[in-house]
């Protein structure tokens, strides 16, 4: 999806990191957890702050060194090293890359570097997680050089892991580990635990601060997702099991956010509406703790189910903006995608936001299996008809191993004379790397058929002229180092960022 965020560590030139490792420095009781996202405008970790929190409660101490907010990022982490020794060092790695072409920027080398720089300054095993990792466990272990990977969830495994390397290092019996072994990088079942529990402590980082730089704060009500649409990949890091929280947990985690100053929220589930029944069940308790009067929350969704009741409901519980998957209006080309819904369940679920006051943006996908002119059309004329507040326009699918998406690849002949394909790097196709699907049916500028037939339309968030020229950097709604959003932020506007960016461009 468009916007998603590099994990960057910014290094400060000159520094010689090797001058400080310390004769007979030792690991020890300690757990140490590492920022390296510095992308802006600032999203907080919370897979950090969750897995800090269930550490915490499990009698470990444990510390976060945020980057994101630090002014000399490598000062920070020399001066911490040079005071601590943990038993272990934990990175959190959230995406491979930025999914957007053409940009089609990759984060595994940047990750790599920054694994060999702790290397001087900590001699700590290092363990690496997140969504982004978890796609692509084994091949980012070779490539860092990381000690440990956590493919999955990291609360239980982490603390897990600590255990072991402090005492008979049984490291086949943590779930989720990816882990060395003779010469050999070995993978354990990912960790998908059942049920679902989190800790709602969220003190591990700052949360009110993110909150004034970033606008918004994030939280979970569930993981996994059992859609089966042919590009996503959220199977690979969360499991086809839908694991749900409790209600009560949640609302908890809520009213803690908001004791910490944080008053607007980002549910960061798959599909917030997938089961419908947890996200009436949310919404209901979140109204009979009054909190949709304190907050203001957005989500994605699904564009079904949804309906009067649940519309009703999330907008009472605080819902002011729902980004819909809404892919396309084309039906040939939902059915490429394996969506569910049908360009009238989109006018609906318009309909239903305008009703019940919630801003609504859909996310559109050109480029798939089958698109063409017309279909492209078709789509970008309904969605002009039917009036979301905006509509993302994003041209290109990334193809990750493990989806339908690649064996439709695959299933086209040899990749690197697809002329669907679509790729910054040179050799055989590696889906490690970024690569991108544009059908060729829409010829040899997609990006310019897809403006030229946006006409215009502020509504959408279109293909800008760097992105039309096949080549330079793109705005359109990447939130990757945004300068216009950071601006916007630091005057005080708070929310998702596809809202800001609408309001700036309706002013």
């Amino acid at each position: 999806m468009a916007g998603q965020a590099p994990q960057r560590l910014v290094r400060a030139a000159g520094i010689r990191l090797e001058s400080h490792v310390r004769p007979g420095y030792h690991c020890g009781c300690m757990l140490t957890l590492i920022n390296t996202n510095r992308m802006t405008p600032p999203i907080g970790p919370i897979g950090l702050d969750y897995i800090a929190g269930a550490s915490r409660n499990a009698g470990i101490h444990t510390d976060v060194v945020d980057l994101c907010l630090a002014d000399e990022p490598w000062k920070t982490l020399e001066d911490y090293f040079d005071g601590h020794s943990p038993r272990l060092v934990g990175l959190s790695f959230r995406n491979v890359d930025d999914c957007f072409w053409p940009s089609a920027e990759w984060f595994v080398p940047a990750l790599a570097q920054t694994v060999r720089d702790l290397r001087g300054i900590t001699d700590a095993p290092v363990v690496l997680g997140g969504v982004g990792f978890s796609i692509f466990a084994r091949e980012i272990v070779e490539h860092t050089g990381a000690d440990f990977g956590i493919r999955g969830d990291g609360e239980q495994a982490t603390v897990a892991l600590y255990h072991e390397l402090g005492g008979s290092r049984r490291f086949e019996e943590v779930a989720g580990l990816v882990w060395r072994s003779g010469g050999v990088v070995r993978c354990n079942a990912p960790a998908w635990p059942e049920p679902l529990s989190l800790s709602t402590r969220r003190d591990a980082i700052a949360n009110r601060a993110y909150f004034e730089k970033g606008g918004q704060c994030g939280l979970e009500t569930k993981r996994g997702c059992d859609r089966r649409c042919v590009y996503c990949a959220d199977h690979l890091s969360k499991g086809r099991r839908l694991r749900l929280r409790e209600p009560l947990e949640v609302a908890d985690e809520a009213e803690v956010l908001l004791s910490q100053g944080a008053g607007v929220l980002h549910l960061c589930d798959s599909e917030f509406n997938i089961p419908r029944s947890h996200a009436m069940a949310v919404c209901e308790e979140f109204c009979r703790r009054s909190l949709g009067e304190k907050l203001r929350w957005y989500t994605y969704m699904a564009v079904v189910p949804f309906d009067t009741e649940l519309a009703r409901v999330m907008r009472k519980a605080g819902c002011v903006g729902i980004n819909f998957t809404g892919d396309s209006a084309s039906s040939v080309i939902l059915g490429a995608y394996r969506q569910r819904h049908v360009k009238e369940d989109l006018a609906a679920a318009v309909r239903l936001c305008r009703d019940n006051g919630i801003k609504v943006m859909i996310d559109l996908l050109f480029g798939g299996p089958g698109e063409t002119r017309e279909t492209a059309a078709e789509t970008i004329e309904f969605v002009r008809r039917i009036g979301p507040d905006c509509a993302g326009a994003p041209l290109g699918v990334r193809v990750y191993p493990g989806t339908e998406m690649a064996d439709i690849v695959a299933g086209e002949g040899p990749a690197e004379t697809n002329p669907s394909i679509r790729r910054k790097y040179s050799g055989k196709v590696n889906l490690f790397e970024p690569t991108f699907y544009i059908s060729r049916k829409l010829g040899s500028n997609p990006a310019r058929l897809i403006k030229d037939l946006i006409a215009g339309d502020k509504r959408f968030f279109e293909p800008t002229e760097e992105m039309v020229e096949e080549g330079g950097p793109s705005k359109d709604h990447n939130y990757n180092d945004n300068t216009e959003l950071v601006n916007a932020i630091t005057a005080g506007e708070r929310g998702a960022y596809w809202d800001i960016l609408q309001k700036l461009r309706g002013e």
